[in-house]
């Protein structure tokens, strides 16, 4: 064992020695059920004048303490911010002020004092009365060194909160951005619903799916990989609009876009379409980049990006030929399709055709050019197993997909409707499923059933809310947005 580790594990014993001393003393902290604080930190500093000489009770954790002999000085953090706390013998009493100085960094206390201004300037709290209300026995990262470990801070965030105060804004700014999202939905007379996470078929997406087992009924069940089907049943039934904001599952490979467990928004409309859709994605990012951020124009990773709308527009196929010169419309088999993407590097796989080399080449060649908000519109019909025809061109849908920062952020189209294609779809991604592509859509014949029924003309709308908070807080990577993120065992 280091000396470092002897140190450490010095000081928690100590910790421990001190917490059993104030037990026996009956001061035990952690019998203290409850406590008041009237006021945090931020507001008696920014309301100094009108604070200034009043009697205040705040509650935090000490967060740095100096000062010896008579006089201490303690900063103590709340939620909102810290402020300096300035402890007297003469005030306190001799017997609270020697107790008060055997505390540590990273406990909590409660204190009640008047609050002014020392000849420094700061402003603090002249402490009256000083309750100790949790020992803390670990050992806080110092201050200047901080929690650097990344991986480390993932595991252990309510330290990175404590020590890292920038991480904490993110967060508020990730609530902010969600509630203005939630917010523009509801002023255009959305209805927020709730849909199943636990799913006897894992549809809506293509994406792998987890899979559980409910013991009673004696079937495997999928953690929802979209709530897609779900949303458009309560269309069917008669809802105009409705949105759900919550978690999806998809479990596949983890990188800084990647988390197992994310956080997604889809919203539908009745008797709209993809332009609708459109629409709403643009000014709905400029409405949540305004209420959080104060503007539309923010700097991600030292490039300047304005969400401000109108957004570009290209198709898939115009930004195909645009970045590669390919041009398709001059293919229009499959063959010549095969033929030029083997050409650019595509590695061709079994059942590819036309529809597949475009969407290839675009996620190969296009992609990394789309750092200013863009809509790429009309994907091919086989990639797009959801998605209405166009009816100019039924190899294309009416389809799009938001980009920003070159990260795909929103996928929405003018939904299918026509049952029977449906079936037929879902009937040619159980091929592919069949074929070894455990990602491809299950048939879902209830799904299916609904449609018959009749689903009106309808737009739908996807956007991936963790990528976009990490474009909207500077963020490189996902685990940086997620309070907690998925990470492997340490054992």
């Amino acid at each position: 064992m280091s000396n470092g580790e002897n140190n450490l594990n010095e000081l928690l014993q100590i910790r421990r020695e001190k917490l059993q001393k104030l037990k026996e003393e009956g001061r035990d902290p952690f019998k203290i059920e409850k406590y008041k604080p009237t006021h945090h930190s931020k507001f008696i500093i920014e309301n100094f004048d009108e604070m200034e000489g009043k009697t205040v009770i705040v509650a935090g954790r000490i967060m740095s303490k100096r000062g010896q002999g008579k006089v201490g000085f303690y900063d103590i953090q709340d939620s909102e911010g810290r402020i300096q706390v300035f402890a007297k013998k003469d005030l306190l009493g001799e017997e609270e002020y020697n107790l008060l100085k055997t505390y540590d960094i990273g406990d909590i206390i409660g204190l009640e004092g008047e609050v002014f201004k020392t000849r420094m300037g700061e402003v603090s709290i002249r402490a009256k009365k000083i309750d100790l209300l949790s020992k803390s026995l670990q050992v806080l990262p110092d201050k200047w060194h901080g929690l650097k470990d990344a991986d480390l801070r993932y595991r252990q965030r309510y330290t990175d909160l404590i020590v890292n105060p920038d991480v904490k804004e993110t967060f508020i700014l990730r609530s902010k951005i969600m509630k203005a999202i939630k917010e523009f939905l509801d002023n255009r007379g959305y209805l927020e619903v709730e849909t199943p996470i636990l799913n006897t078929i894992a549809g809506g997406a293509t994406a792998k799916p987890f899979i559980t087992h409910h013991n009673t009924l004696d079937i495997d069940m999928y953690l929802r990989i979209a709530n897609e089907l779900y949303l458009k049943r309560l269309i069917v039934g008669g809802f105009d609009k409705v949105y759900e904001m919550g978690r999806m599952f998809r479990n596949e490979g983890m990188s800084i876009k990647h988390n197992p467990e994310y956080t997604s928004i889809e919203l539908y409309e009745a008797y709209a379409d993809y332009k609708d859709m459109m629409e709403i994605t643009e000014n709905v990012v400029a409405y949540a980049s305004e209420k959080a951020l104060g503007t539309t124009k923010i700097e991600y990773q030292g490039t300047e990006i304005d969400v401000a709308p109108p957004w570009n527009r290209m198709s898939m196929e115009e930004a195909v030929k645009k970045y590669t010169g390919v041009d398709f419309d001059e293919i229009n088999t499959d063959e010549e399709a095969i033929k030029a993407g083997k050409e650019k590097g595509i590695e061709i796989k079994a059942g590819m055709t036309r529809g597949h080399i475009i969407n290839e080449l675009f996620e190969e060649y296009c992609e990394e050019h789309l750092v200013q908000p863009t809509f790429i519109t009309h994907h091919p019909v086989e990639v797009s197993p959801l998605a209405k025809r166009n009816p100019d061109d039924p190899r294309k849908t009416n389809r799009f997909e938001a980009f920003i920062n070159t990260w795909e952020i929103a996928n929405a189209f003018s939904e299918l409707n026509d049952p029977i294609d449906q079936k037929e779809r879902f009937e040619d991604q159980l091929k592919a499923r069949e074929a070894g592509d455990d990602e491809a859509h299950m048939m879902d014949l209830d799904f299916v059933n609904a449609l018959e029924v009749g689903l009106p003309p309808t737009g739908g709308l996807g956007i991936g809310i963790d990528r976009l908070i990490m474009i909207l807080t500077n963020k490189s990577s996902i685990r940086d947005v997620l309070l907690f993120p998925t990470m492997k065992p340490i054992e």
